[in-house]
């Protein structure tokens, strides 16, 4: 499972950062790809990935601010040229599909694939299948803001192979069975029990992206024990005032909440273009005072959400 931030900028863009979007890879063998938030010239950014706009399964949009959301017409309305482009879900506040639909009508524009929308205006869970719980809370912004909480499920363990060996069982669609938890019976009459050579399963990893929002309780329960937590850090220390009047986050608040949610690691992002490569290093630092474990973001940026007892990389 990886992230790649496609925009990590707040606001506007900047020659260096582009307004809010990011990528979740899904890991093998899905092979698929999430966006959350588009902000304008995502699709721009993405030319420049490994994704393919065909592999995308799911946005999931946090607000309806425009640099959240004013990428999503062009994006959709270039999908339609990909082959193998099937159903795509669109998540998001009240009014997601009033947006799109009104542009849509507007510009003529016919979609060669299903879109479904699902409007959210609670918390719990949203989306489950095979292998993701997918939760949303609101947040506190000047408008609906949503965080999203996103649950690997646990993995099933490994297989002992020298048990099997030993217990002669033939390399194949036996150990596949055995892996899914089936017992098994050999050609002999003997019972293989799937208990006895596969491990304890594998705990899945938990990534907590959160919409704009000045610090709050769900921005805390989003991300408790989260493996990684992306985090909003439009402002700098002592610009705690601005933040609450424009319902965002300093660098230290974002930190705070990292710490009281015993997150593994924080990723900053959505930085107001008053910073600089040279002064998003100071806030970087500042947060690390508080949460030692904490990144900066950048556009391109890619890492990597390990499993416990991994450790967390970047490429």
């Amino acid at each position: 499972m990886r992230i790649i931030f496609l925009g990590t900028s707040a606001g506007r863009p900047t020659k260096a950062r582009n307004v809010t979007s990011i990528a979740l890879k899904l890991p093998d063998p899905a092979n698929g790809f999430w966006l959350i938030d588009c902000g304008e010239g995502t699709q721009h950014r993405l030319l420049s990935s490994k994704l393919k706009l065909n592999r995308l399964e799911r946005i999931l949009i946090t607000h309806l601010h425009g640099d959240h959301i004013y990428g999503l017409p062009g994006l959709l309305t270039s999908r339609s040229y990909f082959d193998g482009a099937g159903p795509l879900q669109i998540y998001g506040p009240i009014g997601i599909r009033a947006y799109l639909e009104g542009v849509f009508e507007h510009s003529g524009v016919h979609l060669e694939y299903e879109l479904d929308f699902i409007e959210i205006d609670s918390t719990g869970i949203i989306a489950q299948d095979d292998g993701f719980i997918v939760e949303a809370a609101p947040l506190e912004h000047r408008m609906p803001s949503y965080g999203y909480r996103i649950t690997e499920l646990p993995q099933p363990g490994h297989l002992d192979l020298t048990k099997l060996a030993e217990l002669k069982v033939p390399p194949g669609p036996l150990y596949g069975r055995l892996k899914r938890g089936e017992d098994v019976k050999l050609a002999g009459g003997v019972i293989i029990r799937s208990s006895d050579v596969v491990g304890p399963s594998v705990p899945g990893r938990i990534v907590t992206i959160l919409g704009d929002t000045k610090p709050c309780g769900n921005a805390v329960i989003l991300a408790q024990g989260a493996d990684l937590l992306v985090h909003e850090a439009t402002f700098g220390a002592g610009m705690e005032e601005k933040a609450e009047a424009y319902g965002h986050s300093t660098v230290l608040q974002a930190a705070e909440i990292a710490a009281k949610a015993g997150v593994r690691q924080l990723l900053l992002t959505h930085f107001s273009s008053r910073f600089d490569d040279e002064a998003v290093e100071k806030l970087t630092a500042d947060a690390q005072t508080i949460f030692p474990d904490t990144v900066a973001a950048r556009d391109y940026l890619e890492i990597h959400v390990p499993r416990m007892g991994s450790n967390a990389s970047s490429v």
